[in-house]
């Protein structure tokens, strides 16, 4: 917005060139979505509270947790509201660029608005908090996926690539697309895949204070990088990416999200005022996996993700092994005998001794190392 009221006036005072200029306003955007999640984070806090606006301990969670019952959730509202404000003011809003990235975002933010209501309800009736049914929930995020892969197809971003292919890390101008024509449908269901898988693995990190939240920013930060590299002709050239015009506004909306959660952090550090909830998870998962899906770079998930993928591959792990193990032995077996303490793998080492903290730091180190593993394969090719 300020992009659109400001640039015109550049003739008569330069110093209003800095809007031109990405890096300037992807740094407005972090510093204006960190201050609104400040104002917003304590009014919002306040309203959840004196609403009894609570989830419970989920069913499975160490005994440690069994504290935080009382804490609100719902904290997804402070992100949400930090991240598309911030975005709409410093973004230039020409570009569909950004308004895919936000439209998935709230879009998925909104399912996950509807589960927490949901098991607030449940939870008040003195009922199982399971909140929204799960295939009702996934047939949102698979449409949500759909509509996203079949809008980038039928009505490509970059004119001069196919709306229907995706890159490979460590390659030089590599693409990579459907057989033929008549198979193009395949690349929907990948960027479904893609969004679903990405969406739900946030939200199974989503377990300890700060955990989500500290990952979802170094991943978003490092796409942001990745937003700007592809977005410059110069930059995109020297090392061997496609040139996507426009993208680079990306960069803005991505920083905006990193701002949104430092701010969030400052309340959701140990111990935890409020918990994002699935309204935040749901929506970091969403906008994450739409902008790897937007870049062309959805392999580059593999590293950017690492520690969600971990996280994911733990339940699919554990919940695989159980059930072989019931079936040929025994439930009594099954129980002794489980890969891990607890899944998501942050509850094994938490039931292991480690504190909650210890636990989440370490796994933001290991998200760093998965950032700079991902920010190698810009030279590594």
């Amino acid at each position: 917005m300020l992009y659109h009221f400001l640039v015109p006036l550049v003739r008569q005072f330069k110093v209003l060139n800095l809007f031109t200029y990405i890096t300037f306003r992807a740094a407005g955007a972090a510093v204006t979505a960190l201050v609104l999640a400040f104002i917003a984070g304590p009014v919002i806090i306040r309203r959840l509270r004196g609403g009894a606006v609570t989830q419970g301990v989920r069913d499975g969670t160490p005994d440690t947790h069994v504290g935080k019952g009382d804490t609100p959730t719902m904290g997804g509202l402070i992100i949400l509201f930090a991240t598309i404000a911030s975005t709409m003011l410093w973004a230039r809003l020409g570009s569909r660029y950004i308004w895919l990235a936000l439209a998935v975002t709230a879009s998925m933010g909104t399912i996950g608005l509807v589960d927490d209501v949901l098991k607030l309800r449940q939870k008040r009736a003195g009922r199982k908090n399971e909140g929204l049914v799960e295939r009702y929930k996934l047939a949102g995020q698979v449409t949500i996926g759909l509509l996203l892969g079949w809008y980038v197809w039928q009505y490509p971003l970059a004119p001069d690539l196919p709306g229907a292919s995706t890159t490979l890390p460590f390659f030089k101008y590599l693409l990579v697309v459907p057989i033929s024509a008549a198979f193009a449908w395949v690349y929907v269901l990948f960027t479904t895949f893609v969004l679903t898988g990405v969406s739900n693995a946030v939200n199974l990190t989503d377990g300890l204070d700060g955990l989500a939240a500290g990952l979802g920013a170094i991943a978003f930060a490092t796409f942001a990088v990745f937003a700007y590299v592809i977005g410059r002709v110069d930059t995109s050239h020297y090392l061997g990416v496609f040139y996507l015009r426009d993208s680079g506004e990306l960069t803005v909306f991505c920083t905006a999200v990193v701002g949104a959660l430092m701010g969030f952090l400052w309340f959701n550090t140990h111990p935890a005022e409020i918990f994002m909830g699935d309204t935040g998870s749901l929506a970091l998962g969403g906008g994450l996996g739409a902008v790897a899906i937007l870049l062309k770079s959805e392999f580059l998930l593999v590293f950017v993700g690492g520690v969600f993928m971990c996280e994911t591959l733990s339940v699919m792990m554990q919940r695989a092994v159980f059930k072989y193990r019931r079936r040929r032995y025994g439930i009594e077996y099954a129980k002794a005998h489980r890969v891990f303490l607890r899944a998501p793998i942050h509850h094994h080492f938490e039931m292991k001794g480690w504190p909650e903290t210890q636990v989440v730091v370490r796994f933001w180190i290991l998200g760093l190392l998965c950032a700079f593993l991902a920010l190698a394969t810009l030279k590594v090719r």
